[in-house]
């Protein structure tokens, strides 16, 4: 597997404007799952928000069959919180982590929560894979 390179941005609530770089972390498993990543200073806390999604193109029946199977509760652990981002192609979710200022404390959390992400991608792929009939 590759290794990505993610580059950590801060965006200004108020523009919603990337300002300036934060950190660059090297993801050596599952980076292609991150859709999106910045940070951004909220009620006094550094928050980082990372769109995660699905590794592959899904056909429609799939989309809602992994929504439905989909556990978000798996990333509470690593998460302040996890929805469903409705407006895209794939399946994607919103995770809210903490920023966490040391390198490689923060890098060790985006690489456990794709992860977990990519184990729970597995799971569910094998659970709805006989489903198709029944999301038609």
């Amino acid at each position: 597997m590759e290794s990505f390179s993610v580059i950590l941005m801060e965006k200004n609530k108020e523009s919603g404007l990337l300002e300036k770089e934060i950190e660059n972390y090297t993801i050596t498993n599952h980076g292609n799952l991150i859709e999106r990543i910045y940070m951004m200073h909220e009620d006094e806390k550094d928050l980082v928000y990372v769109r995660i999604t699905t590794d592959k193109d899904v056909e429609d029946w799939e989309f809602s069959a992994i929504l439905d199977y989909y556990d978000e509760d798996i990333l509470k652990d690593v998460a302040l919180s996890c929805k469903e981002i409705d407006e895209t192609y794939n399946p994607t979710w919103e995770v809210i982590l903490a920023f966490i200022p040391t390198h490689e404390d923060m890098q060790k959390k985006l690489e456990d929560l794709l992860n977990k992400h990519k184990h729970t991608l597995d799971q569910v792929y094998d659970t709805i894979k006989d489903k198709k009939e029944e999301y038609k």
